[in-house]
């Protein structure tokens, strides 16, 4: 049974960016100040539900007095508060980034779906229902499709409509899976089907369904077409907050419904092998990438193919979930800093094409360094906490015994070192560049938001242990859902 949290923190955490995203359109006029004080709110009160899970676990707040299966309950244990925490953090940044993007009138619609993507994230890490989490899921894919194609560009509109496509057809998939399982079970908690289900092949069949919905919404590879053309033409807060959160969203859930209803050891076997092929893949992607944001957009579909990869280690220990978790924190810190700095280098120099870049100049210096200490997360490289989670995945393939992990999280460390110098050495070793005439003028952090990310990633490396610490009081594992 897991306890009454007291103070309603998660409920906070939800109404918060819900109740702004409705001011700002109600509100025009102050549409970017409302979004300033509903995100030190919705900060303050993730933070409080961090500390509610490191003092008192795995908590529930119970909406409306309906405890579960007849009523809904937001459950908050160590995932979902790590999940908080890194939403909040990646909004943060992207939001005084995005300061410097978006003006006049529809300035009001970007803060609208920005804080309803906010809002709709935290419901969906919140959930414990399997019908809650697909509205919550189609409530992150619809705000993120109209952030995609916010700038009006043709390249974006048509990345926007593959999205959306994309998007349908994944929810299309888990909610048939959604159904099988209520139809054998006839309960939709979590937690209640953990205890009933039962490995048959309709149950199979319907994780199955749910799993590559999930998998399509998530873009591991093969299914990967849609992500570079999203996250490349949209705006670079945008391209920051579909990367570093958006896209592990579907992951999330992947990872709650395996723990929870444990599918056939040959299916994590399989994952595994997407994973790798993710890695090699993308990275391959990324160092033929013409583009700045391209090149980042790439280094995406490789990095969520970590998280895939160390999938047949979970049987295993819990190591390897502890090297999931902290992965997933450090590739968002990381990648967001990468697309803030590449959309601050690209206004100011006038373009992002890699064979023409050229050092943005001592302005732009917080956006360079924080691509470079960003990239040096990506890598693997210590002292980062990038180079911790492959540590652990390292360690953990090797005791147990599954050599190609090893050679893949090896092998894609060293193409994550060539496309990341690829980009770097732009900003270090050429000439300063001339803006292009028409350029818009920089206004406010000229990168420093993006550096405060990457240093996050960097410290990260030091703080491994809280990942642990609140894995180890919210036993979010074995019924805590």
């Amino acid at each position: 049974m897991i306890p009454d949290p007291g103070l309603p923190w998660v409920l906070l955490a939800v109404l918060a960016p819900l109740a702004g995203a409705v001011l700002a359109f109600v509100l025009s006029l102050a549409a970017a100040q409302i979004a300033a004080i509903v995100g030190i709110v919705t900060t303050v009160s993730v933070v409080g539900a961090l500390r509610q899970t490191i003092e008192q676990g795995a908590t529930a707040y119970v909406i409306g007095g309906w405890s579960p299966p007849l009523g809904i309950a937001l459950v908050n244990d160590g995932i979902a508060a790590m999940m908080l925490g890194m939403t909040a953090t990646v909004f943060v940044a992207a939001g005084l980034a995005a300061s410097r993007y978006v003006q006049g009138e529809r300035g009001v619609l970007f803060w609208v779906l920005f804080l309803g993507l906010w809002a709709s994230l935290n419901a969906h890490f919140l959930s414990g229902d399997l019908f809650n989490l697909y509205v919550t899921l189609e409530l992150v894919g619809l705000s993120a499709v109209a952030l995609t194609g916010f700038t009006l560009k043709p390249a974006a509109l048509r990345a926007a409509l593959n999205y959306l496509y994309v998007s349908l057809g994944g929810s299309l998939l888990y909610l048939m899976g959604v159904a099988l399982l209520y139809r054998a079970y006839g309960a939709l908690d979590i937690a209640t089907l953990a205890s009933m289900f039962e490995p048959d092949l309709p149950s199979f069949t319907a994780l199955g369904l749910m799993t590559l919905g999930l998998l399509l919404k998530s873009a591991l590879f093969p299914l990967h077409f849609w992500l570079p053309a999203a996250h490349a033409n949209a705006a670079a807060p945008v391209s920051a907050l579909l990367s570093a959160v958006v896209v592990k969203a579907a992951f999330y859930l992947i990872l709650r419904l395996w723990l929870e209803f444990a599918p056939p050891p040959g299916a994590y076997a399989c994952l595994g092998v997407l994973g790798g092929g993710a890695v090699i893949w993308g990275s391959i992607g990324a160092l033929r990438a013409p583009r700045l944001k391209l090149l980042i957009a790439y280094s995406t579909v490789a990095q969520l193919g970590y998280l895939f990869l160390a999938f047949p280690l979970l049987n295993e220990g819990a190591v390897a979930l502890e090297a999931i978790l902290l992965f997933a924190l450090t590739h968002a810190v990381a990648k967001a800093a990468m697309f803030i700095a590449a959309g601050d280098i690209a206004t100011a120099v006038g373009h992002d094409r890699l064979g023409q870049l050229k050092d943005p100049g001592r302005p732009l210096a917080p956006a360079k360094f924080a691509f470079a200490i960003a990239g040096v997360s990506i890598i693997g490289l210590p002292p980062t906490g990038g180079f911790v989670a492959k540590w652990l995945m390292l360690t953990g393939s090797i005791d147990a015994g599954n050599w190609l992990i090893a050679a893949v999280l090896i092998v894609g460390s060293l193409l994550a070192g060539a496309y990341v110098f690829r980009a770097v050495a732009r900003f270090f070793v050429s000439r300063p560049a001339i803006a292009a005439i028409g350029t818009p003028v920089l206004v406010g952090g000229r990168g420093w938001e993006a550096l405060g990310l990457a240093t996050a990633s960097l410290l990260l490396g030091f703080s491994s242990g809280l990942v642990e610490m609140v894995l180890r009081a919210a036993e979010p594992l074995g019924g805590s859902r």
